[in-house]
């Protein structure tokens, strides 16, 4: 019974971590996005001009990759419990699906970062900044579903 319990914990890790890591990198990427957006503001309220509100989706943006994440932990646990035998796979998935999620998060942060930098300065592009960003948030889409097709079935 103690190796069941062990070998589901190590499966439920796997999880844990893909939650983690993938927060860890949503933290640097929001905070990255963030200091531009403050940075922005800063420069309109210095030359009398509106502060843009749509920054905020700049900074938000990389915070998607935790719900993925989410996602992700709670099929690994479902798994850990039904075949605990699988737990190297669901550990090792859940190491690198974290590690996916939490580059896409930090450079979903970069683009944002430069989006808030241009909106702030020009006033233009929203659109065309607000593409890039979803381009960089496929990736973190491509991990989930990728690493949920490599998982077993039960």
């Amino acid at each position: 019974m103690d190796q069941i319990i062990m070998t589901t914990s190590l499966g439920t890790l796997g999880g844990a971590l893909a939650l983690s890591l993938a927060a860890i990198g949503s933290a640097i990427g929001a905070g990255t996005a963030g200091l531009s957006a403050v940075g922005a503001w800063k420069r309109a309220f210095l030359q009398d001009r509106p502060a843009s509100f749509l920054l905020v989706i700049f900074v938000g943006a990389p915070l998607s990759q935790i719900i993925y994440a989410m996602i992700l932990m709670n099929r690994v646990k479902e798994l850990a419990a039904e075949a605990p035998s699988s737990w190297p796979l669901l550990l090792v998935a859940g190491i690198f699906a974290g590690i996916g999620m939490a580059a896409s998060a930090i450079f979903q942060g970069k683009a944002g970062a430069a989006g808030a930098d241009s909106l702030g300065e020009t006033g233009k592009g929203f659109g065309l900044y607000l593409m890039t960003i979803g381009m960089v948030e496929t990736v973190a889409l491509f991990v989930l579903v990728f690493t949920m097709g490599v998982l077993p079935l039960s």
